[in-house]
């Protein structure tokens, strides 16, 4: 006979647990916090366009520069941050990150001149950019391999909060206050959160004292990397099957934050004649379709143990929905606002992206790994927000925009078929 574990020892793994629980409980609510108002920068300028455009007299070539350097500082660091967060780990730089976002908005947010806005936005972008890739690393951490793509996309769904808050509900705000005073409270309260980080924040279990997840289920813990962190990029950089998720991400999601983040409301301003606050409607539920479709994609592909096909299901549909706009169809205010809420739902595929190139690679070095692949989704959106804003300035329309943001879909698609099934697990290519 088995012999029965003693109360002792029942009552120790109870209190194990449960500590495990508060602990992974409170890094996520804190990491989500900083990851939706990363996505509120990332969203708000498409909202304040107009108000950019009076208070300083920019042109759209210039207004969409000054929004790309977000994207072009973000971009720049994904493999810095990657390299910092599976060396130094993620406690360090979400702290520091915080700190600089928050100065940088605030900065924005006082601008008196458009040198001083740019160079807040550029803050704000090299704040948050480690936010994204601290997040990954903290829940391989901290929760179990099996539940990567579930948790991934729930984070997703809470950080497009930030998001949705950044179209419908801040253009009702800006009827009672200005656009420099939310970016002003925004600021502080970035600078609170990377601060509370430092406190509560821990870059893996064994840090606090308790076993790694697969340690609790009864298995060996993922082996750790013993080189420079070089030779770890390299082996990375050399992997074919890194980069599908570089070019999906680089294509998809550079078009979706491009038209999403900035030029869907003048878009539908002017090719609609909607309002506003009308267009901030469809917005809204542009950043909700790819939100819920987060969620749906990385649980249905837990749940299959597939990747691939996902994505390309997804991707296609994404692809679809560029067609109406394209063809200029007359279409009406609710097959409008449905035809945006599938857009993204469809775009939501490349949130599988990093659960791809994580389990292509060795478990040591995820933080390089995503960081490589969200590279392609930054790197795509700072090349198309000025291209798209030169194409209206020149043509005085949306049409060789729209053509350009749906090119950058079809190389996404592309990347998406070339995207290697791993069967939600690490494969052993990657040993």
């Amino acid at each position: 006979m088995t012999a029965r574990p003693s109360p002792a020892l029942l009552h120790e793994q109870y209190n194990t647990r449960s500590r495990m629980r508060r602990m992974r409980w409170t890094t996520f609510v804190l990491v989500i916090l900083a990851y939706a108002l990363s996505f509120f920068h990332r969203m708000a300028p498409a909202t304040i366009a107009a108000d950019l455009q009076q208070a300083f007299a920019a042109s759209g070539a210039l207004l969409g520069g000054i929004s790309a350097t977000y994207f072009y500082i973000y971009t720049l660091m994904q493999i810095p941050t990657g390299v910092l967060v599976d060396t130094l780990g993620p406690r360090r730089i979400l702290t520091l990150g915080g700190i600089i976002a928050g100065a940088g908005s605030l900065m924005f947010g006082l601008a008196e001149s458009v040198t001083l806005l740019a160079t807040g936005r550029l803050m704000v972008g090299l704040g948050v950019s480690v936010t994204f890739i601290a997040m990954l690393k903290l829940h391989a951490a901290w929760f179990h391999d099996r539940h990567f793509g579930t948790i991934t996309g729930l984070s997703i769904l809470l950080g497009n909060i930030g998001a949705v808050m950044a179209a419908a509900p801040l253009a009702w705000v800006l009827t009672t206050t200005s656009w420099r005073s939310v970016f002003e409270f925004i600021g502080i309260l970035m600078l609170a959160l990377g601060l509370l980080s430092w406190y509560w924040v821990r870059n893996t279990p064994a840090e606090a004292g308790l076993p790694s997840m697969r340690e609790l289920d009864g298995h060996e813990a993922h082996p750790a990397h013993h080189g420079h962190w070089r030779e770890g990029l390299v082996q990375i950089l050399r992997n074919r099957a890194t980069w599908p998720a570089f070019w999906l991400n680089f294509g998809l999601c550079g078009s979706y934050f491009a038209f999403a983040g900035l030029w869907a409301v003048p878009y539908l301003t002017a090719a609609y004649g909607l309002t506003r606050t009308e267009a901030t409607i469809h917005t809204t539920l542009l950043l909700a379709g790819f939100a819920l479709g987060a969620l749906v994609i990385g649980t249905l592909s837990d749940r299959l143990g597939r990747r691939r096909p996902v994505i390309l299901g997804f991707a296609l549909l994404h692809l679809a929905c560029w067609l109406p706009l394209l063809a200029n169809l007359h279409l009406s205010q609710g097959m409008l606002l449905f035809l945006f809420f599938l857009m993204g739902l469809g775009a939501s595929c490349f949130t599988l992206s990093w659960a791809c190139v994580k389990e292509v690679n060795p478990h040591a070095l995820s933080g390089m790994a995503t960081s490589v692949a969200n590279t392609g989704a930054f790197f795509g959106t700072g090349i198309l927000q000025p291209l798209v804003g030169r194409s209206v300035d020149l043509s005085g329309s949306y049409t060789v925009g729209l053509w350009i943001l749906f090119g950058f879909s079809a190389v996404g698609f592309i990347g998406a078929l070339r995207i290697r099934e791993t069967y939600c697990r690490y494969t052993a290519s990657a040993a």
